[in-house]
């Protein structure tokens, strides 16, 4: 790509984000919506590398289904995906009421007493349902939440959410282009008053340890466990998803459920390493149910299986958004 083509695509990535804030939010929610399942289908009808990779993930985590049904699956997945982008778009603008209504939260008794005595905790999220609605619950009524994010391009992009997620009362730690992220993390945990929330269920670093999930083997971080064993805080594993919400409650006809781990310890002995793996194995486990029973909320458009990171290297698949169904994942809040 030349760096004229480069600077016009840049720049329609920044317009449409920006576009996105300031219009989605004014438009009434039912209008809001359509407009981003409208979008899913064209994304879907596309095609590209994003959506064969989600297909393709889908299929290991769910082989008993018909290509028919696959096809079914994935186009709900693209739904809830497009469910997310439009969630994060008007959630500045939504009142504490409208975001408690939404969320239905489950296990976290042992978590509020953490927030009680004013000690942080360490949570291992996967890219599940929508990360940024349970962190802006959690502001309200457990404590804020720090993550690392990746840098995503262009720059002004990025910023639009960092910006965001700081609205929302969300510390972001940048991936790249920063301190050390690691060290970053371990002065926020020791600190303490903050839910260290982690996107775990893909390693970036080529640094992660290998898991069972599902039956296949995934590489996935292993930073939530380091975490916890270096500075003493509780390690949580949280699964999150979309459900259908019952009338007059939720966003868009759902809501979304976070279901917390009891804190997690290591079941083996040994050094950091093997404490870790162990670790994230029982995070992986934990994660795995909701990715078999509610697998249209796991917005995987990215490697993770070990025999597909091992596959020839091409150019990385990119996950649909509103601006481009090729432009990078936006994960700010999908932590590393």
């Amino acid at each position: 790509m030349t760096d004229l083509a480069r600077r016009a695509t840049d720049t329609v990535s920044v317009l449409g984000f920006r576009l996105g804030w300031s219009v989605v939010r004014a438009l009434p929610e039912r209008a809001a919506y359509a407009l981003f399942d409208r979008v899913a289908a064209i994304a879907v009808r596309r095609g590209g590398k994003g959506i064969v990779r989600l297909r393709s993930n889908y299929r290991r985590v769910r082989p008993e289904l018909s290509e028919a049904d696959l096809d079914a699956l994935v186009r709900q997945g693209m739904r809830s995906y497009m469910r997310y982008y439009c969630e994060a778009f008007r959630l500045p603008s939504l009142t504490r009421a409208q975001v408690d209504g939404a969320v239905v939260v489950r296990g976290d008794a042992e978590i509020r007493e953490l927030c009680a005595r004013g000690e942080a905790g360490v949570v291992f999220v996967g890219h599940l349902g929508n990360f940024d609605l349970a962190a802006a619950w959690s502001a309200g009524n457990l404590m804020p939440v720090t993550t690392v994010a990746e840098r995503l391009k262009p720059e002004e992009v990025f910023q639009e959410f960092v910006a965001f997620r700081r609205s929302i009362d969300m510390d972001i730690i940048p991936l790249t282009g920063g301190g050390d992220p690691f060290h970053g993390l371990l002065d926020a945990t020791r600190a303490g008053g903050r839910l260290i929330a982690l996107a775990a269920d893909r390693d970036l670093t080529n640094g992660g340890v290998e898991v069972d999930l599902l039956g296949h083997r995934a590489r996935m971080a292993k930073g939530p466990a380091v975490l916890s064993l270096m500075t003493g805080a509780p390690l949580y594993a949280a699964r999150i998803w979309y459900e259908p919400a019952p009338a007059g409650t939720g966003l868009g006809g759902h809501r979304t459920v976070i279901e917390f781990s009891d804190p997690l310890v290591p079941r083996v002995e040994g050094t950091t390493a093997a404490k870790a793996a162990d670790l994230i194995q029982q995070c992986a486990d934990h994660l795995a149910v909701a990715i078999r029973e509610h697998t249209s909320s796991w917005h995987m458009l990215q490697r993770v299986f070990v025999d597909d990171l091992a596959a020839p290297a091409g150019p990385s698949a990119g996950a649909a958004s509103p601006a481009s169904v090729e432009a990078s994942t936006p994960t700010t809040g999908r932590a590393t």
